[in-house]
Parts: structure tokens; C-alpha cells; sequence
């Protein structure tokens, strides 16, 4: 039974890590909170005033998934604590898969969750838009920058997020040119910003007869989805609004008419395109909160005040030293250039496994380790 023994004591030594995180999401505050906007819902009138009740019910909805989340942990934490007790005093070794999967769990969900207190940005919290593009190479980024984009559709997957795509542009023979997703969940924008940059591939090509190897490069962007009601001004005055026909996946009423929307930001040379909705206007609309994502996302990493003091493309936004690279061939490493961290199974984290590269992001940035 050293197997359950082992177990126990490794739970109960994350007793202390369990009541820490409580103190730090603050959550008893976060019940007396929820209580009062409930109290808030039932005044007369309240949904009248629209504004407010979508606010109100917002707040709402993220201080539910939080005590969520760690009811759930806590739950876990006791259940699995208790079934290895009673497999022990049963001396009943039948559930050790079980209680396995329930210890890997509570120590995998706890550091998630205490990686969460980390997230303390203004838009932390929100859904998240990725935006792909593929580096020079032709064919061979273009397929990089396809398989960046599955890497990060299953990473959403795995976490049980939902994704929708907003604009996708076929390559010539393979892969895509440039695509960007929505990605729906809590702390998306707050984990996801750490993978802004770019990605860098050494591989056989598949599309070299000589089988020789190659090096392909791809960036990606990761701004927050904002709410209607985010305050950032836009002068029509500053736009280039071009307008052309659809196509590529998912694209609705593609080739018949020209619905698509690419937005330039004149003063800092920001592209943004919407092509996924039904009617031009639509994805104009959706276009242009891409771009205010973008420019308040570019505000807050480079700690201005107003969007008006972004003076022109920032170096980050376009092509810059590669932060992490995937390495096929003559072995198999994937290592993130900022903190180090690295994996050996390249499948894996192709497969959407990329938490380990997130964790230690976020903890090198708490730490100031990271600029």
C-alpha cells in the first residue's frame, strides 16, 4: 500500500497551497459580491437600464466561474483524500487508477488555478483573438503557420474553450497565408498573450524531394476581445477601408460578393480583416473590434496611457526574434527561448500540450524575471 501512502501525503501537503489559494482569490469577498449584484437583479427596473444590467451580469458570470473552478478543486482535493483513506484502511488496491487520476487532477488544476491569481492585466480576463501569419518561405510557412493554428485549437479544446474563426486565407499549395480565431473562456486573453511572437520550425520538409531540412517561421498575435463598452476612440478620419470577396474556410457566400473587410489603422499601420460573417456590415463590425483589441493591447504591453501616444508599428507587432522553437529533426525539442523550458515530445505539444510553456511564462514574469 506505499503507492496510496504516497498519494496521502502528497495531497495533504497541499493542504497549506489550497487554503493560500482561497486567501488570494479573495474568495469570501467574492461570495458577500455575488450576493449583493444578485440583490442588484431583483430592484424594479433594474433591466431597464441595458448598459448596466449587461455589466452587472458580466461581473456576475465571472465571480460564478471562479467559485466554480475552486469548488470543484476543493471538491476533488477531499473526495480523492478520502477514497485513498479508505483504500488503505481496506487495504483495497482495485482503485489506485482511481485515485490516481483524481491526485493528478487536483495537482494539475492547483497550480492552473494559482497561476490565475497572476493574471492581474486590465484584460486578463477576457476571450482571447489569435491572429496567424505566415513568414517568408512560401509553401513551407504557410504549412508552419497551419499547424500553429491546429496547436492552438486544440490547446482550446483541451481546456474546454470554444473557438470560431474569424478570417482565414488559404495558402497557394498548402497551410494558410493568415487566419485569425476567437477564443472563447475564462483568462483566455491572460494565458494566451504570453504566446504572442514568433514561432520557429526545423523540420524534413515534406514538400522537398531531396529531403533536406528546413527552417519555417511564423508569428502570432493575441489581443483581448473587448466589451461594447471599453472606451477607446477611433477617428474614422485615420481608417483605409478596403472591401473584397470571401473565401476560405468557413467563409459565408464565398466568391458571390464582396462582404469582406480589411481595416488599416493609418496612423500605426495595423491590419486587421473579417471575412466569417454574413453581410459586409457584420464583419466591418466585427473588424473594427478587432482593431480596437489590437490597439489596446498594444497600449497596455507597452504601459501607455491612451491609445493617441501609440506613435506608429511597434517592432513586436511585426517580425522579431523568434520566442520559441519546434525541432522535428535531427531530434525531437521543443524550447522556449524567454524561460527556457523545454519538451522533448514534439507530438504532444503540437497536439494543443503547451500549458508547461505558459506556467513558466507566467511564473518568470511574476518573479520579474521576464521584461
Amino acid at each position: 500500500m506505499l503507492q496510496f501512502e504516497e498519494l496521502r501525503l502528497g495531497l495533504l501537503a497541499q493542504e497549506g497551497e489550497l487554503k493560500n489559494l482561497y486567501e488570494a482569490m479573495d474568495i469570501e469577498n467574492k461570495k458577500s459580491r455575488l450576493e449583493e449584484l444578485e440583490a442588484q437583479t431583483a430592484v424594479s427596473g433594474f433591466w431597464n437600464d441595458q448598459e448596466n444590467s449587461q455589466k452587472v451580469v458580466r461581473e456576475m458570470s465571472h465571480i460564478k466561474n471562479v467559485l466554480k473552478g475552486y469548488e470543484k478543486l476543493r471538491s476533488a482535493y477531499d473526495d480523492t483524500l478520502t477514497l485513498i483513506e479508505l483504500a488503505i484502511e481496506m487495504d483495497d488496491e482495485s482503485v489506485y487508477e482511481e485515485a490516481k487520476k483524481g491526485y493528478d487532477f487536483v495537482m494539475a488544476d492547483l497550480e492552473t488555478q494559482k497561476l490565475s491569481t497572476l493574471l492581474t492585466g486590465e484584460y486578463d480576463e477576457n476571450n482571447a483573438i489569435l491572429t496567424f501569419h505566415a513568414g517568408a518561405g512560401g509553401t513551407e510557412a504557410q504549412d508552419w503557420a497551419q499547424m500553429l493554428y491546429r496547436m492552438y485549437t486544440r490547446w482550446a479544446e483541451r481546456h474546454g474553450f470554444k473557438y470560431k474563426i474569424l478570417d482565414y486565407l488559404d495558402g497557394d499549395e498548402a497551410g494558410i497565408k493568415s487566419a485569425s480565431i476567437l477564443i472563447e473562456g475564462e483568462n483566455a486573453y491572460g494565458f494566451l498573450k504570453s504566446e504572442a511572437g514568433v514561432h520557429r520550425l526545423v523540420r524534413i520538409s515534406p514538400f522537398d524531394a531531396s529531403g533536406r531540412r528546413q527552417t519555417s517561421f511564423a508569428s502570432l498575435e493575441v489581443m483581448p476581445e473587448l466589451s461594447d463598452e471599453t472606451d477607446i476612440e477611433i477617428n474614422e478620419a485615420d481608417l483605409k477601408v478596403d472591401t473584397y470577396r470571401s473565401g476560405g474556410a468557413g467563409g459565408q457566400h464565398v466568391n458571390k460578393t464582396e462582404s469582406a473587410v480589411r481595416i488599416t489603422h493609418i496612423p500605426t499601420g495595423v491590419v486587421v480583416a473579417c471575412q466569417n460573417e454574413r453581410s459586409q456590415f457584420q464583419n466591418r463590425e466585427v473588424a473594427m473590434k478587432m482593431l480596437k483589441a489590437k490597439l489596446a493591447e498594444i497600449k497596455e504591453r507597452e504601459h501607455l496611457e491612451k491609445i493617441e501616444d501609440i506613435k506608429g508599428v511597434q517592432k513586436e507587432i511585426g517580425w522579431g526574434n523568434q520566442i520559441r522553437s519546434y525541432v522535428f529533426m535531427p531530434y525531437t525539442l521543443v524550447k522556449d527561448h524567454r524561460t527556457n523550458f523545454e519538451m522533448g515530445n514534439v507530438a504532444s505539444v503540437m497536439d494543443g500540450d503547451i500549458d508547461g510553456f505558459i506556467n513558466a511564462y507566467l511564473k518568470a514574469k511574476s518573479l520579474g524575471e521576464l521584461a
